[in-house]
């Protein structure tokens, strides 16, 4: 070991040290992870190919505990990343080498769900899915429904503003939130939203959902419950191309129809997903979409009848109704399972997250063929058709030299072509260290700036999941997206990012 790395070994042991004789005053030591082998599951969330060891990893139960973990860590000029299941897809949750992970995943009761104002008031670190078991009693569920609902939490949904196959009909996750507690950087617990439809002031609410873990700590969410359809049916087109299948989604929308989801998968996963699913999918159709229609009995037939109606105008090659509910949550499980299924036929894939106005959906798609193409990787398409959020998975061996840059620089072109056509660079998934690039593509100097501005007026200090989401004006410089005269340095361990 050279005498520099020996030197910079020394001093996190040091830090480490005293870190753990800070957090041992108020936490239980079996609270607080300190040896590698603690560390290790920390390292990454749902983006593996990005892996840091914590310093020290915190287990707290207590609102109490995590504001002395706050303190401590502001004290100490600590950087904390906040994690909840570890599902997210663009690195939001992973650690630094010279920061604390703060897990809440021990924060996952459920405190109170009301029937009457269809409220469920929980932890952070509460179960997607186990909102909704837990309101089926009472006729209610909650709406937003992540792929990934199985095991992501409620805390990270609102972190990532997380979306779901049926939030064309009934919003994402800010949609969904009625009020959030949190806690600062310096340890105050604050308010946000509240019971009513609205709350005065500055809508905060909205500001905190999708914030990545850069303004405050969650500790406890109140969301919306809806109830749950009287009928629920999904019709499964199939067509022979990808342009014909875009066309109809067009065409449905147009019609006045807002369906509870439409969804659209390419060759790729559809074959993908059978193999795994077997959940009735035509293997030779070019794309799929799924519609999915809800309400009372009378206008579900209405609405049937009319999606039947677009399907077959806009070159349908067969189309199903599903007439169970077996039925319908089997043709919603191949979808659902997409990712999975598709990490079955490839030692890796890289997933991106990307939304586009619904008219350059052909395009899109026709472009990425092309880029496809020309680097050399396949790509299977899986995306929210109905409000034009892409998910392409693009296929490729890590252990492979140099493949994971090219499969990276392939992605990067893929949401840098979303921006040119006038979509976004994430739907759901967040920024995290993924897109930090393409940030400074969507965003001009000045309104990085602001982004800057908002997360210095929460976290003064900069500790609170440093290096993400927001890129600095200096790295777009580097990348080439504008001309900067200033702007302060990302935290180093981020750097390399």
């Amino acid at each position: 070991m050279h005498q520099a790395d020996t030197a910079a070994h020394q001093n996190a042991e040091h830090q480490r040290h005293d870190l753990v004789i800070a957090l041992r005053t108020f936490l239980p030591e079996n609270a607080i992870l300190s040896e590698e082998e603690d560390l290790r599951p920390y390292e990454c969330d749902g983006l593996s190919a990005y892996r840091q060891v914590p310093l020290v990893a915190v287990l707290p139960d207590t609102l109490e505990q995590v504001q002395q973990c706050l303190r401590v860590c502001r004290e100490q000029r600590t950087p904390v990343v906040v994690r909840g299941a570890g599902t997210g897809l663009s690195g939001g949750a992973l650690p630094l080498s010279d920061g604390v992970l703060l897990s809440l995943a021990k924060f996952n009761r459920i405190l109170n769900i009301d029937p009457v104002a269809r409220t469920a008031r929980v932890q952070p670190g509460v179960r997607n899915l186990a909102i909704s078991e837990a309101a089926v009693p009472f006729g209610l569920y909650y709406a937003p429904d992540p792929s990934s609902q199985i095991a992501c939490t409620i805390g990270g949904n609102v972190a990532e503003n997380s979306g779901g196959v049926h939030c064309l009909k009934y919003g994402l996750t800010v949609h969904n939130v009625l009020e959030v507690k949190m806690i600062t950087s310096e340890g105050e617990t604050l308010t946000l939203g509240g019971g009513a439809l609205d709350a005065p002031g500055y809508d905060l609410l909205a500001l905190i959902t999708g914030s990545e873990g850069l303004l405050g700590v969650i500790v406890e969410v109140t969301v919306k419950l809806l109830p749950k359809p009287e009928c629920a049916q999904v019709l499964l087109a199939a067509f022979h191309t990808v342009e014909a299948a875009g066309a109809a989604v067009a065409a449905i929308i147009a019609n006045g129809i807002i369906p509870g989801g439409l969804e659209m998968m390419d060759n790729a996963a559809i074959r993908a997903a059978e193999d795994f699913v077997q959940a009735g999918y035509p293997t030779d159709a070019a794309a799929i979409l799924l519609c999915e229609v809800d309400g009372n009995a009378a206008e579900v037939a209405d609405q049937v009848a009319q999606v039947e109606a677009i399907l077959a105008a806009c070159g349908a090659t067969q189309v199903r109704l599903s007439r169970s509910e077996a039925e319908r949550a089997r043709f919603w499980a191949g979808r659902k399972n997409a990712f999975p299924a598709v990490g079955r036929i490839s030692p890796d894939y890289y997933c991106m997250d990307g939304t586009i106005p619904r008219r350059e959906l052909a395009r899109v798609l026709t472009r990425t063929a092309e880029l496809s193409k020309s680097y050399g990787l396949a790509v299977a398409n899986v995306f929210h058709a109905g409000d034009g959020n892409l998910h392409p998975l693009i296929l490729y061996d890590a252990n492979r030299p140099g493949e994971l840059e090219r499969t990276e620089e392939l992605g990067g072109k893929i949401l840098e072509l979303c921006v040119e056509v006038g979509g976004t660079i994430t739907g759901e998934h967040g920024v995290g260290i993924e897109k930090l690039n393409q940030m400074c593509v969507q965003f001009n100097a000045d309104e990085l700036n602001q982004f800057h501005a908002v997360k210095h007026a929460f976290d003064p200090d900069g500790l609170l999941n440093p290096g993400k989401a927001i890129p600095t004006l200096h790295r777009c410089a580097e990348f080439g997206a504008m001309h900067v005269h200033h702007g302060q340095l990302p935290h180093p361990e981020l750097e390399r990012f």
